[in-house]
């Protein structure tokens, strides 16, 4: 088969090759995806740029990519829960990562049925970036009526945690830049910050919960605008001690810094490192399909042209998510 896989860590366009190889193996649990479409996400471009090697351990070369939609062919002997030609998507377990390829292997148990009423393309790009959002925002709670900031709403992540606030009841804040303001405030953000312009400390204030999607002073500076034991959910910033140890950090503190602002505003500080689950994939497809979450793609490359998508999506401009297609 046909795949785009990592040769090379560094620059992308010498980092990524297209090759053939065996179609996968796969065990008792597992089904084989005939690849539809696949939706690349910034962790992508950073593993090909060797930015994330302490991490990861790949064996080069390594074919990339873990958002997948597609259709099952084979099924493993035990698997019960899908039959051959079921449409599905899933982010892929780590240790089965490669899904800009003609076909991959995925744990049935992490596989959800696509939602019926979206593309390949649309729902290729829904689980990595909503299965983040999900499990970002449920760590603190979030409720009818919490006021929230959203960073960089008009990223992948972003613009799925703006919709599943405002499904939940809550009252969205949101930065994004100029031209993207009218275009994020359809996806039904409360108040759109365009940070070109505007001071976002000085607009959003005495918050519930600041999700932090940038990291550096952004985590550091959303104790400011939380109130009395408000909430911090991050997936860039300094590991809570508690999802620290989950990832074997034995011996991890949080920074002095951290530990005092958290004290300070007697805050609630969480880190999500996200994790595939079909539950919540089922949970993403009933919440499309009621029309509550609208996928938001912004590009759509063929499977000739990925390199280019890799490429377009690590200058930080899309709108939405990048989709390589195979259909």
């Amino acid at each position: 088969m046909k795949a785009l896989q990592i040769v090379k860590y560094g620059e992308l366009r010498e980092g990524l090759s297209f090759g053939n190889q065996d179609k996968p193996t796969f065990q008792n649990k597992d089904i084989l995806i005939a690849v539809k479409a696949a939706s690349l996400n910034p962790i992508d471009y950073k593993i090909v740029e060797g930015k994330l090697k302490g991490m990861l351990t790949l064996n080069l070369p390594a074919t990339i990519g873990y958002d997948v939609s597609g259709v099952v062919v084979q099924k493993g002997s035990d698997v019960s829960n899908f039959e051959i030609g079921d449409e599905v998507y899933a982010r892929v377990p780590q240790e089965q990562m490669g899904t800009v390829a003609e076909f991959v292997a995925v744990l049935s148990d992490l596989v959800a049925k696509k939602p019926e009423n979206i593309s390949f393309e649309q729902a290729s790009g829904l689980p990595l970036a909503g299965l983040t959002a999900i499990q970002a925002l449920e760590k603190v709670g979030i409720k009818e009526g919490d006021r929230i900031l959203i960073h960089a709403g008009s990223g992948g992540v972003g613009s799925f945690a703006i919709q599943y606030a405002k499904e939940k009841g809550a009252i969205v804040y949101t930065t994004t830049s100029t031209k993207n303001v009218d275009w994020v405030k359809s996806l039904g953000a409360d108040r759109v910050i365009d940070y070109k312009t505007e001071d976002y400390k000085e607009v959003a204030n005495n918050l519930d919960i600041v999700f932090d999607t940038l990291g550096g002073d952004y985590t550091f500076d959303a104790f400011g605008i939380i109130k009395e034991g408000g909430k911090v959910t991050t997936l860039v910033g300094p590991p809570d001690e508690e999802t620290a140890k989950h990832m074997g950090m034995t011996d991890y503190k949080l920074p002095e810094k951290l530990s005092k602002l958290i004290e300070e505003k007697s805050a609630v500080y969480k880190y999500t490192w996200m994790q595939p689950n079909a539950k919540q994939l089922n949970d993403i497809k009933r919440l499309v399909e009621d029309g509550a979450i609208k996928p938001v793609v912004d590009l759509i490359y063929s499977f000739e042209d990925g390199i280019n998508a890799f490429e377009y999506l690590s200058t930080g401009r899309a709108k939405g998510k990048v989709i390589i297609t195979l259909s």
